[in-house]
């Protein structure tokens, strides 16, 4: 019987393995791993999205469905490479193991941290490199790991 993590690593765990985990670990410290690597695919696309969203002076709108759609790319790719390299699976394959994690868990994170930065007015700030701008990604990127923590334990606890 295996255990599979929900977004990025895509790889199985037997369940046996557990019994070997270092004091303290369990599901909900599996569940911090694994939203973990998510936030690092998010991180980046939304880095990028709001850069070229904020110095190009795109609206709000425009510049969330960017970093949005950055998100999802980076995150997925970050996502399959490791999937079809220790597998040796074909992108089709590894993209079935892993796209409902990817989607769930970066769909939170995305909409938390978005609304977070907008609500501190991190998309208004007039240069990404501002301190309007930096507030907003501090903290957002809390909240959105904070949010999709829970999603992630329950995506690695259902059957």
């Amino acid at each position: 019987m295996t255990e599979k993590h929900a977004c990025h690593t895509g790889s199985e765990i037997p369940a046996h393995a557990h019994h070997h985990a270092a004091p303290g670990s369990g599901p909900w410290r599996l569940a911090a791993h694994s939203t973990l690597h998510c936030l690092t695919g998010c991180i980046v696309g939304e880095l990028i999205g709001l850069a070229i969203g904020i110095e190009a002076g795109l609206s709000n709108a425009q510049t969330i469905i960017l970093a949005t759609a950055l998100s999802y790319l980076s995150g997925f790719t970050l996502g399959l490479r490791p999937v079809m390299k220790e597998r040796g699976l074909s992108l089709a394959a590894a993209f079935k193991i892993i796209w409902v994690g990817e989607v769930v868990s970066i769909g939170v994170m995305e909409v938390v941290m978005n609304a977070v930065d907008y609500s501190m007015g991190g998309m208004a700030a007039t240069s990404f490199f501002s301190w309007q701008s930096i507030r907003g990604l501090l903290f957002a990127i809390p909240a959105g790991f904070l949010a999709a923590w829970p999603v992630n334990y329950w995506l690695l606890s259902r059957d």
